[in-house]
């Protein structure tokens, strides 16, 4: 026999529906703050086109033609001049350590050979480790030098303007000559697969035996809650170094990606990096009241750290609040430091700027983990 549809029977599924959702307090507030996360993050943090790019000069002729480039790199938006450097040594260390993005070098006798129309050299070096953060300064660069000189250019000099241009401007993208774009996203994927993975696995932890009723056994043994904590943090770690040597591994065979630094340092602060995500994953655990939550906790976390460590869009791209929000996240350091050993050869003193926020974010998550831990405990 045919039950007919019953409209008071489906408002009342509908009803109870909507009061088991008041209830679950944390996935109404996912439902509302994910969507609210994205058109904020996507509508004002993404920039593609990265404007104030922090640029350092080195200045070895003081004319006023110096000056005009300079004035004129400003006035255009894309750089920022942040440092007078003082020699070559200064220029490598500021790119290595990523302090500039750009460095310029105005050569000896520049303006004597400008007058004497002898297209004195300009050396414009960049750091290309993020192709996407360059690519539209370096497209605009001439133009701009061009278009500075042209208002000094007057009188007995106007005959320098035109064709061909009185400077010549070299370009020289160091890390990535040739703006690979997998040199810069591969290395990148080593953090982002870890940040998913770590703090996800983790995150069930607690609330799967939660679930399971074996929570209870677990705290009448004698264990104490930092024992409980990083026990279940080192089989994992163990799946993050096999995850790491997978994707080195295609990065160097498949994609070609160079591998200038040290193997051991990268693998040594890889465990750092890998340890506070199954940290926060474990602190994620004793929040939530089930694995679903657990689950939306991970994932809460995850958007901005794709969005706004640099992965996906270019860093100094995105206004100053999105930045300093991203150099809370872990992963905005650890990219740093994969594609600066990877790519840049660089070495632990070259890295430590980047790897004691890592060892602060773990030891804060670690300490709230073991507060709640001890919530649950009461």
């Amino acid at each position: 026999m045919m039950i007919r549809f019953s409209l008071r029977r489906w408002w009342a599924i509908v009803t109870k529906e909507f009061v088991q959702m008041r209830r679950d307090r944390l996935t109404f507030a996912m439902i509302i703050g994910i969507p609210l996360m994205q058109l904020i993050l996507f509508g004002f943090a993404i920039n593609s086109d990265p404007k104030h790019l922090p640029t350092a000069v080195l200045i070895a002729d003081q004319s006023v033609f110096s000056r005009t480039i300079i004035q004129a790199l400003e006035n255009s938006g894309y750089f920022q001049i942040v440092k007078i450097a003082d020699n070559e040594a200064e220029i490598a260390r500021l790119l290595a350590l990523g302090e500039v993005q750009f460095v310029l070098t105005i050569p000896i006798n520049f303006a004597r050979q400008l007058v004497r129309g002898e297209r004195p050299v300009l050396l414009l070096e960049a750091d290309a480790t993020d192709p996407a953060a360059t690519s539209n300064a370096l497209g605009v660069i001439n133009t701009l030098v061009q278009t500075g000189l042209d208002r000094d250019l007057s009188g007995k000099l106007q005959p320098l303007r035109g064709r061909p241009p009185p400077v010549e401007l070299r370009v020289h993208r160091r890390y990535n000559p040739e703006g690979i774009t997998q040199y810069n996203i591969v290395p990148g994927l080593m953090g982002v697969v870890l940040t998913m993975t770590m703090v996800m696995i983790t995150a069930l932890a607690i609330t799967r035996e939660r679930e399971r009723g074996t929570m209870e056994n677990l705290l009448a043994t004698p264990v104490r809650p930092i024992e409980v904590m990083v026990g279940k943090i080192v089989p994992y770690i163990l799946v993050g170094y096999i995850q790491v040597s997978l994707i080195l591994s295609v990065a160097h065979f498949i994609f070609a990606v160079p591998l200038l630094g040290n193997l051991a340092l990268l693998l040594g602060v890889t465990l750092l990096f890998i340890a506070a995500n199954l940290s926060l994953g474990i602190t994620f655990s004793t929040i939530a009241k089930n694995q679903l939550q657990a689950m939306q906790m991970s994932f809460f976390f995850f958007l901005p750290s794709i969005l706004l460590s640099g992965f996906m869009f270019p860093f100094r791209g995105m206004p100053t609040w999105a930045q300093h929000i991203g150099e809370i996240l872990p992963l905005t350091h650890f990219l740093r430091i994969v594609r600066g050993i990877l790519l840049k050869g660089n070495n632990f003193e070259e890295i430590w700027p980047q790897l004691w926020p890592i060892a602060l974010f773990m030891s804060v998550v670690i300490i709230l983990g073991l507060l709640r831990y001890r919530e649950t405990l009461d």
